[in-house]
């Protein structure tokens, strides 16, 4: 089969590409630097250069393909860059799928988040629910726009595309915020946790399998929630802490508390640019409480995801990590 892919120099994408051509696939990614992927092409991935923002690379990479994976995002929590944030995930999402539609590829797969639905104030949604804001984040809310505006009206007309909605995807090889976290834990230099944020837990390697299932047994026009189980953060680093002799933060500041150091923040950017991410004002409101709870029981009954226990694969990746920072 030959396959057309985003995102492969990415957390996720790189997985998936690895991961079909073990299975003998013809994979084809796009990517910005050929430079910064010769692992990929080492691994008997045709490598393309490209950016999902010029429809003509990416029309040039994609002829004769049979299927398609759309993985590519703009994630960046903290950041104001607003355009390029829609120019990747909105208008990149565009590109990418109308020239799906012109070279009559079969299937695709797009990969959407449950961050779409931002924070769901303890209740769980499902592939039926509509939210239409408002956002905590930038990556929020052009997610939804690439969702709601682009991938679902091209479905409605025909577009053969199946979409995939992961949650929080952790793992070895992850560089998202959330690895930034584990690794102060780690490093003993993380004070405190948000009290109350809540989110689903998913593994790379199982929401990996959640897009390889999707473009084999996935029905066309479907969403799937594949998002891992459900666990309050603090807990996440308590289950770390038993695990790898390390205390975790006894510290917990509430949502009220968060919110109003956003406010602060959010003045002081203006005057400290350089501020790090992590003490951002959307940071802050991003985990002020906040919860991002689905169901993947669709998924489960239609594709037969399944996600491994979370203490198994926070096992796994502390190790992982403890190994990678030489820590004893």
């Amino acid at each position: 089969m030959n396959i057309f892919l985003t995102g492969a120099t990415g957390f996720i994408g790189g997985r998936l590409a690895r991961e079909l051509r073990a299975a003998g696939h013809t994979v084809r990614a796009l990517v910005r630097d050929p430079g910064k992927a010769t692992d990929l092409a080492a691994a008997g991935i045709e490598v393309h250069r490209g950016d999902i923002r010029d429809r003509a690379s990416v029309r040039a990479a994609m002829q004769g393909a049979e299927q398609l994976y759309h993985v590519a995002a703009w994630y960046r929590i903290g950041s104001s860059d607003t355009t390029e944030a829609r120019e990747i995930n909105v208008d990149g999402t565009r590109n990418v799928l109308e020239t799906m539609r012109e070279l009559g590829v079969k299937k695709g797969v797009y990969t959407s988040s449950i961050a779409i639905y931002s924070d769901t104030h303890g209740r769980t949604v499902d592939e039926e629910t509509s939210y239409d804001g408002p956002y905590n984040s930038v990556y929020e809310a052009t997610k939804a726009a690439a969702h709601r505006d682009v991938a679902l009206p091209m479905i409605a007309e025909g577009l053969p595309l199946v979409v995939v909605m992961p949650g929080v995807v952790y793992g070895p090889g992850d560089q998202s915020p959330m690895r930034d976290s584990f690794v102060l834990f780690l490093q003993r230099k993380l004070p405190v946790l948000p009290r109350g944020t809540t989110y689903c837990w998913g593994h790379v390697d199982d929401t990996v399998r959640a897009h390889i299932l999707a473009m084999e047994r996935g029905r066309i026009g479907e969403a799937y929630i594949v998002a891992g189980p459900v666990c309050e953060m603090a807990r996440v680093f308590e289950i770390a802490a038993a695990r790898t002799n390390r205390p975790a933060p006894r510290m917990r500041l509430g949502g009220d508390t968060l919110r109003k150091l956003a406010t602060v923040t959010g003045a002081l950017e203006r005057m400290v640019p350089w501020l790090p991410a992590a003490y951002r004002a959307e940071s802050l409101r991003s985990v002020a409480g906040t919860t991002s709870i689905a169901s993947s029981a669709k998924a489960e009954r239609e594709l037969g995801w399944i996600a491994r226990g979370l203490e198994d694969g926070i096992v796994e990746t502390m190790e992982y990590e403890i190994r990678k920072l030489g820590l004893a």
